[in-house]
């Protein structure tokens, strides 16, 4: 099996790797089609479906593969939120799989609502660079219990899952 993923990120990367193991796999950096701060879950989907779609349409890959983090206002419990989404395609069909959403300090989603990037404003707050190629937000504030790769890892399988399973 070849899948061709819509990322040149190490994290995202590896997720997918650790999804489908028995894969050959290529990176490719495609562009989103979306803003590089994804705002709300429409928005987020369809960053990973438009990645997932030129990924494929670039290779010939059997699958491929968009992995696309966002955040989202949410009325219950209020808040901005992290969210992350992910879409597999085989060119006739597509799926999709969120991973873990958490809740955003207030003072990030300030930041964020005026107009900043969730990662540049991570590493600012924490004195650091490259977050969202590590730990990623979930990393952060889960005090490391929950890694970006693991984060994403449940939202691919959850996109992977319905080509994986064995027929019924």
């Amino acid at each position: 099996m070849h899948v061709a993923i819509g990322s040149e990120n190490p994290v995202k990367v590896r997720a997918l790797e650790r999804v489908v193991p028995e894969a050959e796999t290529t990176a490719l950096g495609v562009e989103s089609g979306v803003p590089e701060q994804p705002w709300g879950r429409s928005e987020t989907v369809r960053g990973a479906r438009n990645r997932a779609d030129a990924a494929l349409a670039v290779t010939d890959a059997d699958y491929g593969v968009g992995i696309e983090g966002g955040v989202a206002e949410r009325d219950v419990p209020g808040g901005l939120w992290l969210v992350m989404w992910a879409a597999v395609t085989d060119g006739t069909t597509s799926h999709l799989g969120a991973g873990p959403s958490i809740r955003l300090p207030a003072a990030v989603a300030q930041r964020l609502r005026n107009g900043e990037e969730l990662g540049p404003v991570l590493d600012d707050e924490l004195g650091r660079e490259d977050i969202a190629e590590q730990e990623g937000a979930i990393g952060v504030y889960t005090a490391g219990r929950v890694g970006r790769a693991d984060a994403l890892v449940d939202a691919v399988a959850g996109a992977f899952g319905p080509f994986l399973r064995a027929s019924d």
